[in-house]
């Protein structure tokens, strides 16, 4: 595949118009800005920052390399159950879980390829579903994207996303919202570099803050998000 190919490919899966339903989901976000902890563009900033290089953003990037490697069915399974004991609450799990699920779907009806088929069949005798940095991981080896490039670009889309809930709820800005994302670029690059020289003992991650909103958003009276 072409360079071209690759970017207008990754451009593509990681659009906000790519059917996964990104835009419902604020990670826990939601429920921070009820408690007041995240109100303006520093604070959006330093939670997303933190997510990325100590939670949510560092565990999937050592999913996402760590399915990219995968060699055989079997590492790939191992990984799959690995994604999802790697979540802290039910919110958190069924935000990765759904999305894996609907870009699997999505890709396999715009990109026919009998492997997606298979993999399916099988996530569906071992009654699991991928994790969504597994499933974009899976995605971007089959279609001979690099590991790195595609990984900043899913860590990125991931920023971007929260970014946007914030701009909704805060509320923030459109102008202060790019100015976040600008920001969190360096950061995402960091997470990369780091995540591919992370050796599997230090993997893991600890944002029990985040693991608090999360769990609080599931009794929160007024939500517009399902995380």
């Amino acid at each position: 595949m072409s360079v071209s190919s690759s970017l207008l490919r990754l451009m593509a899966w990681l659009s906000p118009a790519f059917p996964v339903g990104a835009f419902s989901y604020s990670h826990g976000l939601e429920y921070a800005v009820e408690a007041g902890l995240v109100g303006d563009l520093a604070a959006t900033v330093d939670w997303v920052k933190t997510l990325l290089l100590h939670g949510s953003g560092r565990i999937d990037a050592d999913l996402f390399l760590a399915a990219y490697a995968a060699e055989t069915e079997e590492a790939l399974d191992r990984v799959v159950d690995l994604a999802e004991a790697w979540r802290g609450s039910q919110e958190l799990a069924l935000e990765s879980a759904a999305q894996g699920t609907a870009f699997v779907i999505a890709v396999a009806a715009a990109w026919p390829d009998p492997w997606w088929d298979r993999w399916r069949a099988r996530l569906k005798a071992m009654e699991r579903s991928p994790a969504y940095a597994v499933a974009v991981a899976v995605a971007a080896r089959r279609a001979g994207i690099a590991a790195p490039d595609a990984l900043a670009a899913f860590l990125h889309a991931f920023a971007a996303n929260l970014v946007s809930a914030a701009v909704r709820l805060v509320p923030l800005g459109q102008s202060d919202g790019q100015r976040a994302v600008a920001a969190l670029e360096a950061v995402v690059l960091e997470v990369v570099a780091a995540a591919r020289t992370r050796p599997p003992e230090d993997r893991g991650a600890a944002t029990p803050m985040l693991d608090w909103c999360s769990m609080n958003h599931e009794t929160q009276y007024t939500r517009l998000f399902r995380s």
